[in-house]
């Protein structure tokens, strides 16, 4: 009880010596600076900012420190953390892929959510210029913007998201509520009650142990796909090499090598040589279904375009990866794959 006094003791230096009527006359008004700091909503206008900037490419370099362990080096998703690219012309699918890009009406809400809750278990910890940095770099993964884009305070409300015209005022208050508001029946109301159908996607929480058990297709399906013999080439040892290192980009979504599995993205073993979509089992976009019934095949030159600009070469892709910068890069991964047997 003496602590619990104390404690009220010291609260009451705090109290108005004056009770106004209707008030408990504890507390204090707040100082400008206290408000401030809970005072850090954007609006959509732009309102709300901190001075700052920041473009993509070092956003890029910020967003693999802070960012890709849940969202992928180029905001793919890992395992069922999620994706922030991608999935544009995709909202009328079934199953949608709703990103910052394909989905999201205003850029306010992108630098609002990671100013305030990001990175993941120590939000608040990034500077006003990272903020500006992430966030044009999750533009560029998305291929609004090009890699030297700055994003700023001044040049912020300029800047319109690909989907802002897909977003229609709420009149359901007006034309759906009074059929809902009615007298709800309480017993009997159905002859028959039965399940009429079952949630299509179940790998919805990120598990323990990391691996999404419905981001890939069976053991069963990937034992089953089709394999066409490497081409035979003779292959620089130390171009190899560093393919394997620039393939380091690409894991979060392909395997290859003994035990490769479907994931996000098939499984790459004997890739050239080999039709597109035609892996049995694995859920290729339309794109890709329909470069498969043109009779399209991986090789040198397809392979080279794809990893240069793979949502250019290959419009319509649900792929975020936005390409390879460097031409010898390229050329290391095309060794690389040619390199592995599976």
């Amino acid at each position: 009880m003496s602590k619990f006094l104390k404690v009220l003791a010291a609260t009451s230096v705090l109290a108005s010596p004056v009770l106004a009527e209707g008030k408990l006359g504890l507390g204090r008004e707040a100082l400008p600076e206290e408000v401030a700091a809970w005072d850090i909503d954007v609006r959509p206008g732009g309102m709300g900012l901190p001075e700052g900037r920041g473009d993509a490419f070092n956003g890029e370099e910020v967003f693999a420190e802070k960012c890709a362990s849940c969202h992928g080096d180029f905001a793919e998703g890992v395992d069922n953390w999620p994706v922030l690219a991608g999935g544009f012309d995709t909202l009328a699918d079934k199953d949608p892929v709703k990103t910052v890009g394909s989905y999201w009406p205003y850029l306010s809400t992108v630098w609002d959510y990671v100013n305030r809750s990001m990175p993941f278990g120590a939000a608040q910890t990034l500077t006003n210029d990272e903020v500006y940095a992430i966030v044009a770099y999750i533009l560029y993964s998305n291929d609004l913007v090009d890699d030297d884009f700055e994003l700023s305070h001044e040049n912020f409300a300029e800047f319109e998201m690909y989907n802002q015209a897909g977003f229609v005022i709420d009149d359901r208050a007006d034309t759906e509520y009074p059929m809902w508001r009615t007298e709800p029946c309480m017993e009997n109301c159905k002859d028959i009650v039965e399940i009429t159908m079952h949630a299509s996607v179940l790998d919805v929480t990120p598990d323990e142990e990391g691996e999404a058990e419905g981001a890939a297709v069976s053991e069963e399906a990937a034992e089953e796909a089709v394999e066409v013999p490497v081409q035979e080439a003779a292959l620089d040892p130390e171009l190899v090499k560093t393919g394997e290192k620039v393939f380091k980009k690409c894991k979060a979504c392909h395997q290859v090598g003994e035990g490769a599995k479907n994931r996000v993205g098939p499984m790459l073993n004997g890739i050239f040589g080999r039709e597109f979509a035609s892996i049995d089992g694995f859920k290729y976009s339309k794109v890709f279904i329909a470069a498969a019934e043109e009779g399209r095949i991986w090789d040198d030159g397809t392979m080279a375009e794809f990893l240069s600009q793979p949502r250019k070469y290959m419009k319509g892709t649900k792929m975020s990866f936005a390409g390879l910068k460097k031409d010898s890069d390229v050329d290391a991964v095309i060794a690389y794959l040619k390199s592995v047997d599976g």
